[in-house]
């Protein structure tokens, strides 16, 4: 098709429902992990994406409890492992996601290289430099990524350019890490807003997130029950 056609003066009525937005839940459910409690998160899009993340906490050990199409409850209080099912976490780019949220609550993790749409160099070096900054190693290698710490230490992180991916993960695996963490350079969008939201839901203490500088307290558990109206903002 080269060309679409829209002829106009019809006047438009109706309602519509905004799904949740997609970058923002894929973000949010692994973060969930960080909590030692239950979250209750609503209005999730019901995508492949979404369900493989949910497929892939439920085989860490966090137990899955649907209560409708789009919502469901987390109960993260029992890990029982951080080695992500590797032919899962290759299915879809935002799987890097588990790195930040299982070293930041575990020290240690694997997953495989994230997979997902083919759209041009998509590197994750700005993620690994933001763990390896607070305190972890990483390796990278035959498909995998290793990441673990002894312990996580708050530092600042100039991220060399602007990642949305990046800022989301070193956000949220700094929220237990010891003392301040400060992102210069940090991605403003919208669902950096929804995550940091979520983890402060969770009892976590973010400050600056949708300005290019954010700041995140380190504490020593997230243990609240917590509760989200997931991402109304469709990307």
């Amino acid at each position: 098709m080269d060309k679409l056609v829209i002829n106009g003066g019809t006047p438009l009525k109706g309602e519509v429902s905004i799904g949740g937005a997609k970058n923002a839940a894929v973000a949010i459910l692994p973060a969930s992990l960080l909590n030692d409690g239950i979250c209750t998160i609503e209005n999730l899009p019901n995508i492949s994406d979404v369900k493989c993340l949910i497929e892939i906490i439920e085989a860490l050990g966090a137990k899955i409890t649907w209560i409708s199409n789009n919502s469901i409850t987390i109960d993260s209080r029992n890990l029982a492992c951080t080695n992500a099912p590797l032919e899962l976490t290759r299915k879809f780019r935002a799987s890097y996601y588990l790195i930040g949220a299982l070293l930041g609550r575990c020290k240690n993790v694997q997953v495989g290289m994230p997979g997902g749409c083919k759209l041009g160099a998509r590197p994750i070096d700005q993620h690994i430099k933001g763990f390896e900054a607070l305190g972890a190693t990483v390796e990278v290698g035959q498909g995998n990524i290793k990441a673990s710490a002894n312990k996580l230490i708050g530092t600042s992180i100039y991220m060399d350019m602007v990642s949305v991916g990046a800022t989301i993960n070193v956000m949220i695996a700094s929220v237990l890490a010891e003392g301040t963490t400060i992102i210069d350079n940090a991605a403003k969008e919208p669902h950096v807003v929804d995550v940091a939201n979520f983890l402060n839901a969770m009892g976590a203490d973010v400050r600056g997130a949708g300005t290019d500088v954010i700041k995140i307290n380190g504490v020593e558990k997230l243990s609240r029950k917590c509760y989200l109206f997931c991402c109304s903002r469709s990307n």
